[in-house]
């Protein structure tokens, strides 16, 4: 596939920028992103009336002609790779998929094969338009490798930045759910002590911290108060275990969206999460309170209890509301019933 040239003219009240002016304007098939524009100017495949334009930040009126030359995608070097997926939902701009635990979202120095990336490589083959004039699929938020659950990524330009602005304003609706030891109640005297962490009403425990890097330990994040970036994590009880209870299955729900946020803030709040290798997701649970098989099916658990339930955005090319739910995987649904028993 060759070069694609757009020509088109400023319409009528165009904004005070240039690449502002063209983004509106440009042909929606083209899904040019603001990003790639300025990447087009440096690179000289911008004309204003027959002259390159030197700067975004110029001044363009009604009528002006604009002549865009759209180099074709790169391949990457991405490997594809045939692996299984659960699709829940695809079209040209974007795909949501519902991610098993144990698949790493992209690839990296230790896990460069086998990741989704790798599969979506496969799958989408040619219907990927290219993000940032690469061929490949446009990662707008992750979770982790042990996590299951639902994401969406996108498969052109345009949509890639439309989501990560959607993530960028918190305006994306992502509600999770985990299973974790104790009960985050507002009437634990405990709870009022821990700095960070206050009750909302309906007993939603809300957790404002910074999280940056470990200051020892790079592989994992940790709470700071100064430094770091802002995040905010509520939790809902949705079921307690045992009498008297001693493991609970909740609801989190995500204001910002930092790595490994929720592990981080629920083992901040002294109600780490089930299965959690890295925040101390490893307790003897009381055989007083909570059956034989439910003491087993937690100490066995395998990986965190975290499982991303719930997926809305407003879809970049259409403006439709969309909403995606994913029932919790068959592990997870096994420890609650060992729980309840």
């Amino acid at each position: 596939m060759g070069s694609n040239r757009l020509s088109f003219s400023i319409q009528a009240d165009p904004p005070a920028r240039l690449d502002k002016a063209i983004s509106r304007d440009a042909p929606e098939e083209a899904s040019l992103s603001r990003t790639r524009l300025a990447k087009l100017i440096d690179a000289g495949e911008v004309l204003l009336n027959g002259t390159p334009v030197i700067s975004a930040k110029g001044k363009v009126a009604e009528g002006d002609l604009i002549e865009v030359t759209v180099p074709a995608p790169i391949e990457s070097d991405l490997t594809p790779e045939d692996i299984p997926l659960s699709i829940v939902f695809e079209d040209d701009d974007l795909i949501v998929i519902d991610k098993p635990a144990g698949m790493v979202v992209h690839p990296a120095p230790g896990s460069p094969t086998g990741t989704l990336v790798n599969a979506l490589m496969h799958h989408c083959g040619d219907t990927l338009s290219g993000v940032g004039g690469e061929k490949r699929p446009g990662i707008v938020h992750r979770i982790d490798k042990d996590t299951s659950g639902l994401l969406v990524v996108a498969k052109s330009d345009k949509a890639h930045h439309g989501l990560a602005d959607q993530f960028r304003a918190h305006s994306a609706e992502r509600y999770y759910q985990a299973v974790c030891y104790g009960v985050p109640d507002a009437n634990d005297p405990r709870l009022r002590g821990v700095r960070g962490i206050n009750f909302e009403p309906g007993n939603i425990m809300k957790v404002t911290t910074h999280l940056a890097r470990h200051k020892t330990d790079r592989q994992k994040q940790a709470v700071f108060f100064e430094g770091g970036r802002h995040a905010v994590t509520r939790v809902r009880i949705v079921e307690p275990f045992g009498t008297p209870p001693v493991v609970t299955l909740v609801e989190c729900w995500l204001e910002t969206g930092r790595t490994h946020q929720i592990r981080v803030h629920m083992a901040h709040a002294g109600h780490g999460l089930v299965g959690d290798p890295t925040y101390g997701g490893r307790r003897k649970l009381p055989a007083k309170s909570i059956s034989e098989a439910g003491i087993a099916a937690a100490k066995a658990f395998s990986r965190q209890a975290l499982h991303a339930a719930v997926l809305g955005f407003v879809h970049p090319a259409t403006g439709e509301s969309m909403r995606f739910e994913s029932p919790l995987p068959q592990d997870m649904q096994d420890l609650i019933t060992a729980l309840r028993g």
